[in-house]
């Protein structure tokens, strides 16, 4: 990367996210049975409960992630996902690095998240282990899935 690598909050309205995204799902549903997929359309992450990033490159994206609030205590990792080109080069690292952030910042105490069960999914679970996540059973609206696998992050309390 030729610039220091940007993280910043995106309208999800750029044809670059757009086309990121779209890959994501395609890539989902590649891998998992549809009822098993639990990536959020373009719709889905605009909602008010989710802040979503975007991490480029100067002009150029590299990935994304977004922060889902569950209650005042809870949220979810959502759409992390790296362009194909950038794989490898620690973009998902900085991007989860900065949503795990921001969750301590909102005084959040877990911070869960649900990825796939097949070896396509692999990496991004080494991802989430080497970042301390551990496995739990299923969180808010999920339920037991063999597709699916659950992790969560126990975030310490903010420093008084």
């Amino acid at each position: 990367m030729s610039t220091p690598m940007q993280i910043r909050q995106d309208d999800l309205r750029g044809a670059q996210i757009i086309a990121l995204l779209q890959a994501h799902r395609a890539s989902m549903f590649a891998h998992s049975p549809p009822e098993s997929v639990h990536a959020l359309d373009l719709d889905g992450l605009r909602k008010p409960e989710i802040t979503f990033w975007s991490a480029w490159d100067g002009e150029t994206l590299l990935g994304c992630g977004a922060l889902k609030e569950l209650d005042a205590t809870q949220a979810e990792v959502k759409s992390m996902r790296t362009v194909a080109a950038h794989l490898r080069k620690g973009v998902a690292a900085r991007v989860l690095a900065h949503i795990v952030q921001v969750a301590r910042d909102r005084g959040y105490d877990r911070l869960y998240l649900e990825t796939g069960t097949a070896p396509a999914f692999a990496p991004a679970r080494a991802l989430y282990e080497r970042h301390g996540f551990g496995y739990c059973g299923p969180f808010a609206d999920y339920v037991e899935d063999p597709f699916s696998v659950f992790m969560c992050l126990q975030l310490p309390a903010p420093a008084m």
